[in-house]
């Protein structure tokens, strides 16, 4: 119980931390808002402009002269860190992207590579979760994050060597655990398997990074902190207090060990790329449809209900586990509260896109991101049902929340980094697309391949958790009804890798300055009609 008890004065600290941030924003009026702070994000002239380089080229070229000149000299500062984060998030989705196939693979064939000890299935599934989660989805996260925020506060990114340094030390971190566990040196808890040496050393990356980013917002030259700034410096500044609390080593042991563990594994998903997820959608929506969010008090009310109601979250996955049963309803009343900023998030988001389907039509950018924003919310409110004992007593310990969890991590946030990489990219080293089809093609084989993994996980995991309440059932039986959609899930992740390396071949291209093959689009007329 004493690590219990740490735990719960450390979310206690974190949140008179919070309190004091937003006693801090309330005095400096940052919560007198009106729907006019929702433009702020906007320059002279862009609302009414469509902003996407792949859809609505002929707009852009009509935005006022020297714009996008003053915006590059923003962008200086960051450039390298950011295309760094970029090429490493690429790297690690595809080579984490192989090793969950060669996984999914083993679930039916076990006997595949089955002579090497490093790719077991304890292994490769662990190498696969750490490359996606702090390589691929941690790392693009940061690098929209890099680029976006000095955007917002109109001022170059502050202490970028030590952001750069910050993002080299979590990117041989992330290296570093990925061969450790390979090697068989992993800690066993989930989301924490890396070795402490090596989860320290990721910490620090990322406390390097968030100060930049607060510095940065220190010295801001609009008064008006949009949300999505809130969001993704709240993120940053979470993150590395919750690894090091996890990690630190010698503090947590037994039953007191997994209490923790669940608690980082849901904060790490809420707090860490929730906000970048969330963040990132709340200012590429608007500036794709050229447009404000639906209504921008209620998108305050979204982050700081993240921030109030998510930090206990997590243990409800020990529903039935040797915990005190009060610390698990803790956990399910937070879940039910969860609802709160997940609705407010979805009226806004959803609102605005749906208030210009014009534009979701055209731009291949805008369909990623707002399909991930939906995303978000779907796995929210399935996360909060989840949480109730009468469904988790069928769903734990199954498929089923692996299909959940690729609901979160894969169809929201990486379909939101997707459409963040599209649309920042050409405006980051001023080159187009060099085969603007390709998005097209990208964004079907992943929305296919993941409709075919998560239907196959989610009926194939229903099933196995009634079958596993049945008294007498032979676990044979269950492990064999499960073999059809297994073998699903493996073609979804086919269909889902594909589109990773076309994703990854066009990212090469351009930033190789790979000459760009289209000519300017068109704009339809009914689209320039929604706009002015």
């Amino acid at each position: 119980m004493t690590t219990m008890g740490l735990l719960l004065a450390l979310s206690f600290v974190a949140s008179l931390g919070a309190l004091g941030f937003l006693i801090w924003a309330i005095a400096n009026r940052q919560f007198s808002v009106n729907q006019q702070d929702a433009a702020s994000i906007f320059e002279p002239g862009e609302i009414g402009t469509p902003d996407d380089s792949t859809a609505f080229q002929s707009h852009k070229d009509a935005k006022q002269q020297g714009f996008d000149a003053a915006r590059a000299r923003i962008d200086e500062a960051g450039h390298k860190v950011v295309v760094l984060m970029v090429a490493g998030a690429v790297l690690a989705l595809i080579v984490g992207s192989l090793f969950g196939l060669i996984s999914s693979f083993k679930l039916h064939l076990p006997d595949f590579l089955a002579d090497s000890a490093v790719m077991t299935f304890g292994r490769v599934r662990t190498m696969h979760l750490n490359l996606v989660s702090y390589g691929w989805l941690s790392m693009a996260g940061i690098a929209a994050a890099m680029w976006m925020v000095p955007r917002m506060f109109r001022t170059p990114l502050r202490r970028p060597n030590l952001a750069f340094f910050g993002a080299c030390v979590w990117m041989t971190a992330t290296t570093l655990a990925v061969i450790a566990i390979g090697l068989g040196y992993s800690e066993g808890a989930e989301w924490l398997e890396m070795p402490w040496p090596v989860g320290i050393l990721l910490g620090i990356g990322g406390a390097c990074m968030a100060i930049a980013l607060v510095d940065t917002a220190r010295h801001r030259q609009v008064h008006h902190i949009y949300v999505t700034a809130w969001y993704l410096i709240g993120g940053l500044c979470w993150f590395p207090i919750l690894f090091f609390i996890a990690k630190f080593p010698g503090l947590h042991a037994g039953v007191q060990h997994a209490t923790v563990n669940w608690w980082f594994a849901h904060n790490v998903l809420g707090l860490w790329l929730t906000p970048l997820g969330v963040g990132t959608a709340y200012y590429l929506i608007p500036k794709i449809v050229g447009k404000p969010v639906f209504s921008y008090a209620v998108s305050l009310l979204g982050f700081w209900g993240l921030a109030l109601f998510y930090s206990q979250v997590g243990i409800h996955h020990l529903i039935g586990g040797p915990v005190p049963t009060w610390v698990v309803t803790l956990s399910i009343v937070h879940s039910m509260m969860m609802f709160i900023p997940v609705i407010a998030v979805a009226i806004n988001q959803h609102g605005t896109v749906l208030a210009n389907l014009w534009a979701f039509k055209q731009s291949v950018t805008l369909r990623f991101v707002s399909i991930g924003a939906l995303m978000y919310t779907l796995a929210s409110f399935q996360g909060s049902l989840e949480a109730l004992r009468s469904i988790n007593s069928v769903t734990h310990f199954t498929h089923y929340t692996v299909g959940h969890a690729h609901l979160g991590a894969y169809a929201f946030t990486s379909m939101v980094m997707f459409g963040a990489f599209y649309y920042m990219l050409p405006l980051l080293t001023k080159r187009e697309w060099p085969w603007p089809r390709l998005l097209n093609l990208h964004f079907w084989l992943v929305v296919v391949g993941f409709s075919i993994y998560f239907f196959a996980v989610s009926i194939g995991g229903w099933l196995q958790g009634m079958g596993l309440l049945e008294v007498g059932r032979p676990f044979g039986d269950i492990t064999r009804m499960l073999q059809p959609y297994l073998q699903a899930r493996s073609i979804g992740g086919i269909l889902m890798t594909f589109g990773h390396l076309i994703f990854a071949v066009h990212i090469a291209a351009l930033l190789l300055n790979k000459q760009a093959v289209r000519s300017v689009a068109s704009v339809q007329p009914a689209a320039i009609a929604e706009t002015v």
